[in-house]
């Protein structure tokens, strides 16, 4: 299945994937020479990442001054100094500021105004998402030039960038991050834009998942990849799957058709996106801390801040029971408080209580596939979970719980998923194996158009037909002379003039939905 290929082109070529997002962003590249298989890879070391562990992401937070400079990016501004500096001279932090970017019909109300810091003066969001994609190439130039010797004055000119955005991006949002592109010096024209690739995270996680589980059945879920209908269902024809790209800020659902034999994967359903991220299970928290430590000595704005990180990075992931009791541990063996549920710097916290903070993301999940599944023209049986809060094992089994009684396999892959959008968008530019997609929206006029069962496109919507009750009523005039009962087909096409007419001058009044 997919086996790699070697790359077929003429000349060597750099692909950089910029994954930004709400929380953390990363890059994955991959060197193409004619010949050769191409091999993917992440960018791993950035300034001062060891503060943060070494991964393959970097925190989506900036620090300007007040003359609208960078001052510190990523990793750069956990440092202790950095963030001393930043109280002493004013600066301004930025966190959470891609989601000034959002599409406006997300639904959003349960974001508050003081949720996102507000942009500095001056500065734009495009402006702030510019500097910050200058950041991340500046990162990946050096990553490059320090682990392959003498490449990047060979591809320096030869560069295609793919960046990846939420599945409800829209035309202007797609636009400015063109914009950006080019304010942060990734090219230098608008005619080099043909050079810029924007792909929606779904699709960039999907062909992480045909890369790394799909073809290599590896999968880190307790049901193994041989329970997965993958072999015999999808050679003998094609089954559905859903990936859930589940981030920071948001969680986009994509839906496919999926066909090994040959290769073809089609979306058959329009991408869903809901604003529900890992992030917003934080500010829950915050809200929980807040609420639970009011009155006590622990209840200032800066410790609150400092549990709430704590949760994020540690209480968060490891939570698995709503029966257990879990432990934010904050301070030091003389921070007790019993009335407080503080005891040897550890304030312990219901599981139920935890449990809640998770349920508006994994109602919101549920909610988008319901949708998917509604419309979707494949069954769907098949669902991966992609994306940093991926790494939730609560998160896993709360939908797990959700889809096994439907008879859906449900798997998490094997790695680092929370690396899926980038590498998978390297993947995407190397492959473009989705031969097909759905628009996000269809526009018209819906009518019911009387059954003809010697119409060929009527036989195919036989399932949908339906008896519906209609008046005949002449211009002109108000009172209802008559009544009919007929057969009906849905249709979105609108009907030739005079079909619903059954006698001169007369017309049916149908009932629209």
């Amino acid at each position: 299945m997919l086996p790699p290929e070697p790359y077929k082109g003429e000349t060597r070529k750099l692909v950089l994937a910029f994954d930004v997002g709400t929380t953390f962003s990363g890059v994955s590249y991959c060197i193409l020479d004619p010949g050769e298989v191409p091999v993917i890879r992440g960018v791993s070391r950035y300034p001062t990442q060891e503060q943060v562990g070494g991964d393959s992401k970097i925190p989506s937070i900036i620090y300007y001054d007040l003359q609208g400079v960078v001052r510190a990016v990523g990793a750069e501004a956990l440092q202790e100094q950095i963030i001393e500096q930043a109280k002493d001279e004013g600066w301004v932090k930025l966190e959470w500021w891609k989601l000034h970017l959002r599409a406006k019909h997300l639904t959003s109300s349960h974001i508050r105004e003081d949720d996102i810091p507000p942009l500095p003066s001056g500065k734009s969001a495009v402006q702030v998402l510019a500097d910050f994609m200058r950041y991340l190439f500046q990162c990946a130039r050096t990553y490059i030039q320090e682990s392959h010797l003498n490449l990047w004055r060979s591809v320096e000119n030869s560069i295609e960038f793919v960046l990846t955005h939420p599945n409800d991006w829209e035309g202007p949002q797609q636009q400015q991050m063109r914009r950006a592109a080019e304010l942060a010096g990734l090219i230098s024209s608008n005619e080099e834009q043909s050079h810029v690739h924007l792909l929606t995270e779904g699709e960039a996680s999907l062909h992480f998942c045909i890369t790394n589980v799909i073809t290599s059945r590896a999968s880190s879920s307790p049901m193994a990849m041989s329970d997965f209908p993958v072999e015999e269902e999808v050679h003998s024809g094609s089954q559905g799957v859903v990936i859930v790209d589940a981030g920071g800020g948001t969680i986009d659902l994509s839906a496919y058709s999926m066909k090994l034999s040959p290769t073809s994967f089609k979306e058959i359903a329009p991408a869903e996106c809901c604003l529900q991220g890992s992030a917003f299970v934080t500010r829950r928290a915050h809200d929980l801390l807040k609420n639970k430590l009011s009155g006590s000595n622990y209840s200032s704005p800066e410790m609150i801040a400092q549990m709430s990180n704590i949760f994020d990075t540690t209480t968060k992931l490891r939570f698995r029971k709503p029966e257990e009791p879990s432990d934010v541990k904050f301070g030091t063996i003389h921070d007790e408080d019993l009335k407080y549920d503080i005891r040897s710097g550890q304030l312990k916290l219901a599981g139920e209580d935890i449990a809640g903070l998770f349920e508006p993301s994994v109602k919101a999940i549920i909610e988008a596939f319901e949708h998917q599944k509604r419309v979707a023209s494949t069954p769907v049986n098949l669902v991966f979970l992609v994306g940093g809060f991926a790494a939730s094992n609560w998160l896993f089994a709360r939908l797990q719980q959700y889809f096994q009684p439907l008879g859906i396999s449900f798997c998490r892959p094997d790695g680092h998923v929370n690396k899926a959008v980038a590498d998978g968008a390297v993947s995407f530019y190397i492959d473009h194996l989705v031969s097909s997609r759905v628009a996000p929206a269809t526009h018209g006029v819906r009518a019911y158009i009387p059954f003809n069962s010697q119409d060929p496109e009527h036989q195919a919507r036989q399932p949908t037909q339906f008896i519906d009750p209609a008046v005949q009523v002449y211009p002109g005039k108000e009172n209802v002379i008559g009544s009919a009962q007929h057969t009906s087909t849905p249709s979105h096409k609108q009907p030739q003039h005079g079909a619903h007419t059954p006698a001169p001058q007369s017309l049916i009044q149908e009932k629209c939905p």
